[in-house]
């Protein structure tokens, strides 16, 4: 399925990943990651990510990433929502 709104979910606290989603013209994944623990982390956490993503069949899509120090269960949650308002099933912050 396609992403059809900008989106968003969680925030900048500590603890938490803010995700922002937006539609893409172009092919494929365009991810911008930053995070306080991407030395250490970051590998597993775009990894979680595109097994969300892959679990969800999204393709083609932007998006933000801005992580501080989130869980799994929290990564999970967080880009499930955006995707989830991105393709305009939830409504949420941006949508």
């Amino acid at each position: 399925m396609k992403i059809i709104n900008k989106a968003q979910a969680g925030s900048f606290e500590s603890s938490d990943i803010l995700v922002m989603v937006e539609p893409s013209d172009a092919k494929g994944r365009n991810i911008e990651f930053s995070s306080t623990v991407g030395i250490q982390y970051g590998e597993s956490i775009l990894a979680e990510i595109h097994s969300v993503l892959d679990e969800m069949n999204v393709e083609d899509v932007q998006m933000i990433v801005n992580d501080k120090g989130a869980l799994v269960p929290t990564i999970r949650a967080r880009v499930e929502t955006a995707i989830t308002r991105g393709r305009g099933e939830q409504k949420g912050t941006l949508a």
